[in-house]
C-alpha cells in the first residue's frame, strides 16, 4: 500500500522558458504557504521553446535548490489529472495584471470541474516583478538589452550563451 502524504501539496505549473525572478518570487512565497511545492514544466512543444524540457528542469532545480520543500518535475496532458497523480490539493498561479486573471480564472474553473477537490490559489506578482514575462526577457536579450535583475544569474548566463548560438 502506498504511503499517504501529509500536509498540503501544491503544483506550480508553467513553461518556464526561461524561469524569471517573477517565477522565483511566486516559488519562494509558495514554499512558505504549502508543505510541498512541485514546480512542474508543461511539455508543450507547440510553443517553440528556446530551451528543451531537460534544460528548463535543470535550471529550475539549480534555482530552487535552497528550498527543501520544493521539487521540480515535468508533465504533459491535463494539469488536473497530473495534480491527482501527484496527490496535490492545490494549483499555484501567479497573476501579474488584470489581463492574466481572465485566462487564469477560466483554467481554474475548468480544473475544478475536472477534479472537484482541486483548488487554485492565486498570488499577485510582487510589484517589482509585475511586468516581467519569459517572452519579454527573451525579446530584450535577443535585441542586446540588459536583463540583469530580471532572471537568476545562472539563467542569464544560459540565455546569453543560447542567443549567441542563434
Amino acid at each position: 500500500m502506498a504511503q499517504q502524504q501529509t500536509g498540503v501539496v501544491a503544483i506550480y505549473p508553467g513553461s518556464f522558458d526561461p524561469i524569471t525572478n517573477g517565477h522565483l518570487d511566486v516559488i519562494e512565497r509558495g514554499a512558505r504557504l504549502f508543505d510541498r511545492l512541485i514546480v512542474s514544466v508543461l511539455r508543450n512543444e507547440a510553443k517553440a521553446p528556446l530551451f528543451t524540457i531537460d534544460e528548463r528542469v535543470e535550471m529550475l532545480r539549480e534555482t530552487v535548490a535552497p528550498y527543501p520543500n520544493v521539487e521540480v518535475d515535468s508533465f504533459n496532458g491535463l494539469l488536473a489529472d497530473y495534480a491527482m497523480r501527484r496527490e496535490a490539493g492545490a494549483i499555484l498561479r501567479g497573476i501579474r495584471a488584470i489581463s492574466d486573471y481572465e485566462n487564469e480564472l477560466q483554467m481554474a474553473l475548468m480544473n475544478r470541474r475536472l477534479q472537484p477537490g482541486l483548488e487554485t490559489v492565486f498570488l499577485l506578482a510582487g510589484e517589482t516583478f509585475s511586468f516581467i514575462s519569459s517572452r519579454l526577457v527573451k525579446e530584450v536579450i535577443s535585441l542586446g538589452g540588459n536583463i540583469s535583475g530580471l532572471v537568476p544569474p545562472l539563467v542569464e548566463q544560459r540565455l546569453r550563451a543560447r542567443i549567441q548560438l542563434q
